[in-house]
């Protein structure tokens, strides 16, 4: 259970604020209009403060409760912009598009990649099959997970294919990401750019009918991750 302890504003609210941002396709001076149409008057950066402070907590309850994934996996990276430079989001999707995992980093190299793999197998567990693109970080990412498998004695090793057009799916995947940023202009730093991202991923999820009962809204499905 999330604690909203000395709020100033009814759990219920904030619930709905954060949603909404991490949802849809608006600016923070966008959303204080829309919670203040709606009787709320709330400044932005009051806003800010609830997206970089429950978006993460939510985000971590929802992958305790998203649905079975398969072992066929397609991973990739794309750009975010954070303090003016380029840092990578990297993401997972099963053969199916369920989402598996996702991960900021500042750097895009082999040990980026290890770091993710090892995260994403360990929430989701080990992978028959893993498509990427030419990428030799990500290569040498999967190789260390491999060489992992044979220093304690397994007999199958993940199965990796570089082929890009089957990497199209999350590819795909990637632009309802870019399209819930494109409004923000940025990220002012890496710590919020992690939680806010951890939110739309989490949207994303429920959207997808990854999380939650089809009976409920998202909206219902989102604000029960923090009870």
């Amino acid at each position: 259970m999330i604690d909203f302890k000395g709020a100033h504003y009814p759990k219920d609210v904030i619930l709905y604020a954060v949603f909404f941002y991490v949802r849809y396709a608006v600016s923070y001076r966008d959303l204080e209009e829309i919670m203040a149409e709606r009787g709320v008057n709330v400044g932005h950066a009051t806003l800010n403060r609830w997206v970089v402070k429950y978006a993460v907590l939510i985000a971590a309850a929802a992958q305790q409760r998203k649905s079975a994934t398969a072992r066929s996996w397609r991973m990739d990276e794309t750009y975010i912009r954070v303090k003016g430079n380029w840092t990578y989001l990297y993401r997972a999707v099963d053969r199916d598009g369920q989402t598996l995992d996702f991960m900021l980093s500042e750097r895009r190299d082999e040990v980026a990649a290890t770091k993710f793999f090892r995260r994403t197998i360990d929430r989701n567990g080990w992978p028959d099959k893993v498509v990427i693109d030419k990428s030799g970080a990500n290569m040498a990412g999967l190789d260390n997970m491999n060489i992992a498998l044979i220093l304690v004695g397994w007999c199958w090793l993940i199965e990796v294919v570089q082929v890009k057009y089957l990497n199209n799916l999350i590819e795909q995947d990637h632009r309802f990401i870019k399209k819930i940023i494109r409004p923000m202009l940025g990220f002012k730093s890496f710590d919020a750019a992690q939680a806010t991202l951890a939110g739309i991923e989490t949207a994303h999820m429920i959207r997808k009918g990854q999380i939650g009962d089809a009976r409920h809204s998202p909206f219902q499905t989102f604000a029960a991750l923090a009870a």
